[in-house]
C-alpha cells in the first residue's frame, strides 16, 4: 500500500534528477567541476529517472527497489561517464538505508538492503564530475546512510512497540 510520502519522495527525487541532469547539460566546459562533464546527451536525464522512480515501491519490495536503482545508476554511468549525481544519489542512497530499516525485515534483508546502499554509494561516486571521484563522497555517503538506518531503524522499534501494545 502506497501512501502520500512515497509519492512525495519519488516526486522530490525526480525533480531533483530533472534539476541534476539539465545542470549537467548546461555545465558543459565549466572549469569549476573537478572532472568535466563527459556527456551532453538529453538521453541523460530519462536514463537518471530510471534510478529515482522506484523509490515508490520501497514498501512492497525495498530489496528490488534498491536492485534496480544501482543498476541504473550503473547504467547511467557506463554509459555516460563523468557528470555530477551526488547532489541526487547520495540522498537517494540515505532514502533508501532508511527504507531498509523500516521494510527489509529480517536480518538477513537487512544487511543485503544495506550491501546495496553501500553500492549505489559507491557507483553515484566513481564517476562524479563535481567532487572528482570516490574519496571525497565516501566521507559523506557512508555516515548519511548509517544515520538515515539510525533512524529508520529507531521508528521502525517505536512502531513494532505500539503494535504490540495495541495487540
Amino acid at each position: 500500500m502506497r501512501k502520500t510520502s512515497d509519492y512525495v519522495l519519488a516526486g522530490l527525487f525526480t525533480a531533483g534528477g530533472v534539476l541534476l541532469m539539465v545542470e549537467n547539460l548546461l555545465a558543459d566546459g565549466d572549469s569549476g567541476l573537478a572532472h568535466p562533464v563527459s556527456s551532453t546527451s538529453w538521453v541523460i536525464l530519462p536514463v537518471f529517472l530510471l534510478a529515482t522512480v522506484p523509490i515508490l515501491w520501497r514498501r512492497r519490495n525495498i530489496l528490488a527497489v534498491i536492485g534496480v536503482t544501482v543498476a541504473a545508476m550503473a547504467l547511467h554511468v557506463v554509459a555516460f561517464g563523468w557528470l555530477t549525481r551526488c547532489g541526487v544519489g547520495l540522498p537517494l542512497a540515505a532514502a533508501l538505508a532508511y527504507a531498509v530499516a523500516r521494510f527489509a525485515g529480517g536480518a538477513r534483508n537487512q544487511a543485503v538492503g544495506l550491501a546495496g546502499v553501500a553500492a549505489l554509494i559507491v557507483v553515484t561516486l566513481v564517476r562524479d564530475s563535481s567532487i572528482g571521484g570516490l574519496p571525497g563522497g565516501l566521507e559523506v555517503g557512508l555516515p548519511a546512510a548509517a544515520l538515515f538506518y539510525g533512524i529508520g531503524f529507531a521508528v521502525q522499534n517505536r512502531v513494532a512497540k505500539k503494535q504490540l501494545v495495541t495487540a
